[in-house]
């Protein structure tokens, strides 16, 4: 089996991602500090526990497994968390990527997959679905630390011949279909374990932050995309990349939005129970619309999604149903 590094692996997309290299023949190798991952969810492979960084304790990963490539999911990803606190976004976005990178080239690696994020174009214009030419203007520190990692790739790449994918994920949401791992999150932001959390009781009402958007019900529309479809696509990323594939960005989603008054129809739908929802103002920042356009993707690698909304709902309920009592007893 092939070593493949990855930085971040514990996590939610990055286990979901091992498990995906694990069937396709990989070894992953998890790194990771455990801020927010978790360790059991290191099923397929070794865990080293460490941040990026920790130049030495890279060193020493890399001196271990002599991985072939790596795929970085290491980065902190709440928006509010930036706004908060822009200097330990760009200290652990930035300088943890730089640190890495650095010791990944002194290692003799030079192809690396990079979970970036939709949150780098900021305000779409009037084309959605937006392709990678649209321009990356991000309005906030999270989306610029993640521009800041793209770009320095980029330039690894003119100089150095570093080659890497840069995977600009939509909205990532469901679960393992066995239920061995999902996404799990402390605090919780994100809108479909939210609404199950509210059907299991465990959250008095879903809020609904916005309902005079120009879309299709005035509520804002979105590109969920299944968390199984991702680690599909990094794998495939690795794959281009041992093939001596060139350098690219690649937009990860459906094609297709979704507004959050039909999101909660579908969870209503398949939980088999209704819930009170609440509409309140708009949240500063938020854009009416974020749909891919994956055309890119699909003709680079090959990939095409496998999972609807249904699936995305379904998975994640098995998921949550079964582990919110673990998790909660966790927070």
């Amino acid at each position: 089996m092939r070593n493949i590094l990855v930085a971040g692996g514990a996590g939610y997309i990055g286990s979901h991602t091992c498990l995906d290299l694990f069937n396709k023949g990989f070894k992953p190798v998890v790194l990771d500090n455990l801020t927010n991952g978790h360790a059991e969810f290191a099923k397929w492979g070794p865990i080293e526990v460490g941040d990026i960084r920790d130049r030495r304790r890279v060193d020493e990963v890399l001196e271990k497994y002599k991985p072939e490539a790596i795929i970085h999911f290491a980065a902190a990803i709440e928006v509010g968390g930036s706004i908060q606190d822009p200097g330990s976004y760009y200290d652990n976005n930035v300088g943890g990527t730089i640190t890495l990178l650095r010791a990944a080239q002194a290692a003799g690696i030079n192809k690396i997959v990079f979970s970036s994020t939709c949150a780098t174009y900021g305000i779409p214009s009037s084309t959605n679905p937006m392709d990678e030419t649209h321009p990356q203007v991000p309005i906030n520190p999270y989306g610029q630390s993640k521009l800041i990692i793209e770009q320095i790739l980029r330039d690894l790449d003119r100089y150095q011949g570093f080659r890497s994918i840069c995977l600009r994920y939509f909205n990532a949401a469901g679960a393992d279909p066995q239920g061995r791992i999902g996404e799990w999150h402390n605090p919780e932001t994100h809108a479909i374990p939210i609404a199950i959390e509210t059907a299991l009781g465990l959250r008095p009402h879903f809020q609904v932050l916005g309902t005079d958007y120009d879309t299709r019900d005035g509520t804002c529309v979105r590109d969920f995309i299944h968390v199984l479809d991702l680690a599909d696509a990094h794998t495939r990323a690795i794959q281009h990349l041992l093939n001596e594939g060139t350098s690219q960005a690649l937009n990860l989603g459906t094609g297709h939005g979704t507004t959050v008054k039909e999101l909660l129809s579908v969870v209503q739908r398949v939980v088999g129970r209704s819930f009170d929802v609440r509409y309140g103002a708009r949240r500063a920042g938020d854009s009416a619309a974020l749909v891919a356009d994956n055309t890119l993707a699909r003709r680079t690698l090959g990939w095409n999604p496998q999972h609807d909304m249904q699936s995305i709902i379904q998975t994640a309920w098995n998921w949550h149903s079964k582990h919110l009592p673990q998790m909660l007893g966790a927070a």
